[in-house]
């Protein structure tokens, strides 16, 4: 286990790196023995930092849900983060590139929660029963930590993600809110377009098999230190693309069909 100034040291650095767009050296390399357990510790103090600073928490992200982005990491679970007041931007408005060192964009459907959810036992019924509607979602990714030591080519491990707060940078909202009895949620698609041209598509059954079982496991995550979700928390439940290089100059669109379209241009 990492020590307590261990840990904010860390979240300091990643803090300075995130305000001057530097990005740190990894730190599962400084610390080969750091645990999970370490890096949401990381994180926590990261985010009590931002807090302290007149942050406000809206709600949480979760990632690395399908098979092909956990193989990639060599992991089997996902991981999480915490959304702020500052990462909201508007649909088909503009995203401030020079704020992020390299973004991608992912295709998702954010939960919006009509009551408080909680317990170490909760379902997927529980998270539908809970949730006032979903609505399509771009989520902006960046990274403080280099992906790749140019010394060593080791690349960035699970540790190194969750302490980076799960790579979470921001968040469009757009589309048509729908109820979750309303749709089968598993089949609802995104085409996702950059500068007009098609890039990614998915299925969001690509999600453990349906985006609320995202939801199920980070209520249970947080069940473990005695958290929970908060009636209002916005939630993205993972995405069902790859991620997409975004530069500046670059337009992102995607369709998800009936549930509408989410877009935004990095100026």
């Amino acid at each position: 286990m990492l020590s307590q100034d261990q840990i904010a040291r860390a979240a300091a650095r990643l803090d300075e790196a995130e305000r001057t767009r530097t990005q740190i050296d990894l730190l599962s390399l400084e610390h080969p023995a750091m645990t999970i357990d370490d890096a949401y510790a990381i994180q926590r103090a990261w985010i009590e930092q931002k807090v302290r600073a007149g942050r406000t928490i809206k709600g949480h992200k979760i990632g690395l849900t399908s098979k092909a982005m956990q193989q990639a990491l060599g992991i089997d679970v996902p991981d999480s983060g915490v959304l702020l007041d500052d990462m909201f931007f508007p649909d088909a408005g503009e995203v401030p590139a020079g704020r992020f060192i390299q973004t991608r964009i992912e295709a998702e459907l954010a939960f919006v929660l009509a009551r408080d959810l909680s317990g170490a036992s909760v379902t997927m019924l529980d998270v539908l029963a809970a949730t006032a509607y979903v609505v399509p979602a771009l989520e902006i990714l960046d990274t403080r930590i280099l992906r790749v030591d140019p010394t060593t080519k080791a690349t960035r491990k699970i540790v190194d993600t969750i302490a980076d707060n799960a790579a979470n940078a921001g968040i469009v909202l757009g589309g048509r809110p729908m109820r979750p009895e309303a749709i089968d949620m598993r089949w609802v698609g995104a085409i996702v377009a950059r500068n007009a041209a098609v890039e990614e598509t998915g299925l969001a059954a690509g999600v453990l098999n349906h985006p609320a079982m995202g939801i199920v496991w980070l209520v249970r995550r947080l069940a473990e230190r005695g958290g929970g979700l908060e009636a209002g928390d916005v939630v993205l439940s993972g995405s069902f693309i790859r991620p997409i290089e975004a530069r500046k100059g670059d337009t992102f669109h995607a369709d998800y069909g009936p549930l509408g379209t989410v877009s935004c241009h990095f100026a």
